[in-house]
């Protein structure tokens, strides 16, 4: 099992410390939540059944792989990840610009979460249709993709069109830093499946097995099951059985918050790795 850290569950000012000891202590990764903008008027959640949204408006974002980068700057081997990047919201120039920038200056440690949204007045104050957010991200997905792995590309789509045009350097990582797509809902498990992973909410080691059931099954079908795949999810650790049974689901990283408090975070994720990690 690989842990990662939430690294959106603390106080910002905790976020150089919080990365410095997670590199130090062993921890796989870190993962950076974001939003473009949070309007003051918001309803919706991502979670299924909540009626309100699980942050306020005034809630601190940060340019999600900017910081990355300077996280990348402090550490290094913890792996650096976007948990979730509204990718649909930017333009894939430059949505593909940040990704590689902030693989080539972490030397190829970037883990790209990526996300439909769920803010429908985030997209309204952006100035983009709520209801083309799946088949927008599609297709930024295959152009910032295209962007990454070839020499020369044009590009005639729906939302999105240019003459041909280069862009390097390429990431470190080839032919991309890895994909994984957020979200629960049906729509989300067949995009992951066709990507590198799938990064869910918070999970326990019952409720993640159906949606690990339904990406084995797409996967399958895609005639792509024998190619890489990480599973992701938030999930509560306790005790040794508690990972074991994460790992009996299908999940390959849990992402852990072992803190009730921002300034327990440092001796909390102490404690946490001298009981988890071998």
């Amino acid at each position: 099992m690989r842990f990662g850290i939430a690294l959106g569950r603390m106080h910002p000012s905790m976020f150089l410390a919080a990365a410095e000891a997670a590199d130090d202590l062993g921890y796989e990764s870190l993962w950076l939540p974001e939003h473009l903008v949070l309007p003051v008027e918001m309803e919706g959640s991502p979670f299924a059944g909540a009626e309100h949204p699980p942050v306020p408006p005034s809630t601190p974002v940060f340019d999600v792989f900017a910081y990355l980068a300077f996280l990348a700057g402090r550490t290094r081997r913890v792996r650096l990840g976007s948990h979730v990047y509204n990718l649909a919201l930017r333009h894939p120039f430059v949505a593909a610009r940040a990704v590689q920038t902030a693989d080539v200056v972490s030397r190829g440690r970037i883990e790209v979460g990526v996300g439909v949204g769920w803010l429908r007045s985030e997209w309204e104050a952006a100035g983009f249709d709520f209801s083309t957010r799946g088949p927008r991200l599609d297709e930024a997905l295959a152009v910032c993709k295209a962007l990454w792995t070839q020499e020369q590309i044009e590009h005639r789509g729906r939302f999105f069109a240019f003459d041909s045009v280069m862009f390097e350097p390429k990431p470190m990582q080839q032919p991309h830093p890895p994909l994984s797509i957020g979200g629960e809902s049906p729509a989300a498990l067949r995009r992951a499946a066709a990507h590198d992973g799938w990064i869910g909410l918070e999970h326990t080691p019952g409720s993640v097995r159906r949606p690990v059931e339904v990406l084995r099954e797409l996967r399958r079908e895609a005639e792509v099951s024998d190619q890489p795949f990480t599973v992701t999810v938030g999930g509560r650790v306790d005790t040794e059985d508690d990972v074991r049974r994460f790992a009996e689901a299908g999940v390959d990283r849990l992402i852990v918050s072992p803190w009730a408090r921002t300034r327990e975070v440092p001796e909390m994720l102490a404690g946490f790795a001298r009981r988890f990690f071998s």
